[in-house]
């Protein structure tokens, strides 16, 4: 993780978490939502690292993030195997909001390496991936979180559940 944070601009805080999204950026994969998240996701502490292309508009924003938080949020544009691999192994948290995803694979991955999903609950997504309930932490089956409707209010909602799991470093080790 600090080996990510430095190569990526970022400050190296073992004690923030630090969210990825590897993705194409289109509206598909969701990422407009983060964008509008953001704000919630800084303000609680957390740090942000994109590696992607595609949408202009988003791109901009993106980088307008990054400018505007240059120790907490990073995009790196564009494709690169081995940066996504150091991405998922050193992150906390991986962000998957797509409005539909009949697979997916990248929560997946995130799963190997021990980061986190947060995903939109949605074809392969909802097949893969299983919420931080009180339930599921208690029959550890809990896998990463979930959020229902394709908006940045209830991706927020899933937000607020990643930092309270966060401040419970012994359940956070136990759902990864």
């Amino acid at each position: 993780k600090a080996a990510l944070q430095s190569e990526c601009g970022l400050e190296p805080r073992a004690d923030r978490p630090l969210f990825s999204a590897v993705s194409r950026l289109t509206e598909q994969k969701g990422l407009q939502l983060v964008v509008e998240a953001i704000d919630e996701l800084l303000a609680r502490g957390g740090q942000l690292v994109v590696l992607g292309s595609g949408d202009a508009a988003l791109e901009a924003a993106l980088r307008a993030a990054a400018q505007r938080h240059p120790q907490r949020v990073a995009l790196r544009q564009g494709y690169d195997e081995a940066l996504s691999h150091r991405i998922f192994a050193g992150s906390d948290v991986t962000l998957v909001p797509s409005r539909f995803e009949p697979c997916g694979l990248t929560q997946l991955y995130a799963l190997r390496y021990g980061s986190l999903p947060l995903v939109r609950r949605t074809g392969g997504l909802a097949d893969t991936v299983v919420d931080c309930t009180i339930e599921d932490l208690a029959d550890e089956r809990a896998t990463g979180f979930v959020f229902e409707r394709f908006d940045a209010d209830d991706l927020r909602r899933a937000l607020r559940r990643v930092f309270t799991l966060w401040s419970r470093p012994r359940e956070w080790r136990t759902v990864q």
